[in-house]
């Protein structure tokens, strides 16, 4: 059975000690798994049927999550919001029309799930506001448990004052039945790693850095050929300055500027390992749309742990600080800071031990 003592250790094996909310959050996680992770019976009391962490990106929310996921020995689940969403829908295009479609979908994709982890969770959309409120409903009527990570505290979630009232219901059950823990640390654990043996983010746009990007590129590839091609992102052609086995590299107007949505991005991220980001000029990012994607692309990528190399006008953190008009900048900030330090562990590093031609989303270890 899964107790505190184990997490901590393992946690301990990680450099990290826990603080105060964070080990508040391992005893609630023991607490909903006490009985060895098995759904709790449908006639039993709906309280303590999940854990909702929310708080500053980088408080350590996913690593005490992520550990405890690890360790639980009961059929899981463990994915990104965008890519639950996309799975939903997809689902939702196939289901017979009937009087609770949500529902029927929401029992399907739950059957044989007995705990289920969502890093990242938000509403800021009316449609996503209905899907997730019905889905939880029927989590919670199965007995699922349910984990939840998030930058916001309940009430902040849907926040738009035309919809929030509507999520209101969603939200007071969320409070009635999770236990929600707040991460308030003061450190940012993303900030202040050494950073990595081959940089990635490079400024300005000259010369110097597009042959340091193309060295990279063949760095991993093995082939001093770069032709431009075009590829196919969640069915629609993007075109590219070269694409590899492991690395595809594409110019920032066409991947954010574009018209292009999460569903391109959660595409890209199975099938390369990296991603290199190129001629980003920063006035783009004034841009609410374009600022948004970017923080999309950057989400999916990190919690596939892959590879992320930017080329732009100027620093990119620096020019991305201060920005407003889209949702979650400061958790991008965050993420941008581990994935150029030798704490983040991306899969495209790991091609050593793996043959180059093998498919991205083989890697995952959430598949």
């Amino acid at each position: 059975m899964l107790d505190g003592a184990q997490v901590t250790r393992t946690l301990a094996a990680r450099g990290i000690a826990p603080d105060a909310s964070q080990r508040e959050a391992i005893a609630a996680l023991v607490a909903l798994l006490g009985a060895n992770g098995r759904r709790a019976r449908s006639n039993s009391p709906a309280a303590h049927r999940g854990v909702y962490c929310h708080g500053l990106p980088g408080r350590g929310k996913s690593l005490v999550v992520d550990t405890v996921f690890e360790l639980a020995t009961c059929r899981k689940r463990r994915l990104h919001f965008h890519e639950f969403l996309r799975e939903m829908n997809r689902r939702l295009v196939s289901e017979p029309r009937g009087d609770d479609r949500l529902g029927s979908v929401s029992r399907q994709w739950l059957d044989g799930v007995e705990l289920l982890c969502f890093d990242e969770f938000h509403v800021h959309d009316i449609a996503d506001a209905f899907l997730m409120g019905r889905f939880i409903d029927t989590a919670i009527g199965l007995g699922t448990h349910i984990v939840l990570t998030s930058n916001y505290a309940p009430d902040g979630l849907l926040s738009d004052p035309e919809f929030h009232e509507r999520f209101l219901p969603t939200i007071e059950q969320i409070k009635r039945c999770f236990t929600v823990i707040h991460f308030d640390g003061a450190r940012d654990y993303r900030f202040g790693g050494e950073e990595a043996q081959v940089p990635h983010f490079f400024a300005p746009l000259d010369a110097a850095n597009r042959e340091t990007m193309r060295q990279v590129f063949v760095r991993y590839e093995g082939s001093e050929t770069l032709d431009p091609v075009t590829v196919s992102a969640a069915g629609r052609p993007l075109a590219a300055r070269a694409a590899g086995a492991a690395l595809l590299w594409a110019d920032f107007e066409n991947l954010c500027v574009a018209s292009r949505s999460h569903l391109d991005y959660l595409d890209l991220a199975e099938q390369w390992h990296g991603l290199i980001l190129d001629n980003l000029r920063t006035e783009w990012l004034s841009q609410s749309h374009t600022l948004q994607r970017l923080i999309w692309l950057v989400d999916i990528l990190y919690d596939r742990k892959r590879a992320l190399f930017i080329a732009s006008d100027e620093p990119i953190e620096a020019a991305l600080s201060g920005l407003e008009g889209a949702h979650d900048l400061s958790r991008t900030l965050s993420r941008l800071a581990e994935m150029q330090s030798r704490a983040y562990r991306n899969t495209l590093d790991g091609m050593d031990e793996v043959s180059a031609d093998t498919p991205a989303d083989a890697m995952d270890g959430s598949s």
